[in-house]
């Protein structure tokens, strides 16, 4: 479970960027690409709330070596990711 949350969140991580990124802009904290998804691809609360839950535990996985992820928590980070592939690939 753990490692199919650290690939789903990287990925999430990485089409968020590239949405940022193709229009126009750099993020210098990693947050920040999910907080401006309502700017970049025109996705609601239902989407970037996922990856706002997600990536506390991220950091606390990351910086104090402690993941405790339920598989609900996996499975809509990566709903959540597929709707911003979906987004991603109608950008012009």
């Amino acid at each position: 479970m753990e490692s199919r949350f650290d690939l789903a969140y990287n990925a999430a991580h990485a089409l968020c960027l590239a949405a940022l990124r193709a229009k126009g802009y750099r993020a210098r904290h990693r947050y920040i690409v999910f907080q401006v998804l309502p700017h970049t691809l025109g996705l609601g609360p239902e989407v970037w709330r996922v990856f706002d839950k997600a990536h506390p535990q991220r950091n606390v996985a990351e910086y104090e070596g402690v993941l405790d992820v339920d598989e609900r928590l996996v499975t809509d980070l990566i709903a959540a990711c597929e709707i911003v592939a979906g987004k991603l690939g109608n950008i012009p």
